[in-house]
């Protein structure tokens, strides 16, 4: 069975850091497209960011230069490393799983997108303040 369990989450001042992980298990598939995505209060869930099996990343436009996605595949763990949040960065977080070889173009930017994966965690909440 395959579970996804994110931490790191918390309340922040702008301009500030979090490093959300998320610890997987059961998965055994070499092959997996990995995300992040975020849903706030009334608001549809998004994609934030993507890796790849061969370890390849997208992030939306509006965290470029700010979040960074990455993975220790020793660790079974995918991080969200964020940076410089800011008050429109505050959602629950989620992170999502796929049995893919590469993770599908969009993932970051159609609304549905969260309909490609299989796996998902509970989320953890972000809030930053002003």
């Amino acid at each position: 069975q395959v579970q996804l369990v994110e931490s790191g989450g918390g309340s922040v001042q702008a301009g500030g850091s979090l490093r959300l992980a998320c610890a997987t298990s059961g998965y055994t598939d070499s092959r997996s497209c990995m995300a992040w995505f975020r849903q706030a209060p009334g608001k549809e869930r998004e994609g934030v960011a993507t890796i790849d099996t061969y370890g390849r990343t997208t992030s939306r436009d509006s965290v470029k230069g700010r979040f960074t996605i990455s993975r220790d595949k020793a660790k079974n763990t995918l991080y969200l490393q964020m940076n410089s949040l800011t008050p429109e960065d505050t959602a629950t977080y989620y992170c999502a799983a796929d049995v893919r070889f590469f993770c599908p173009d969009g993932v970051v930017g159609k609304l549905g997108s969260r309909n490609w994966f299989t796996y998902w965690g509970q989320g953890t909440q972000v809030t930053v303040s002003s």
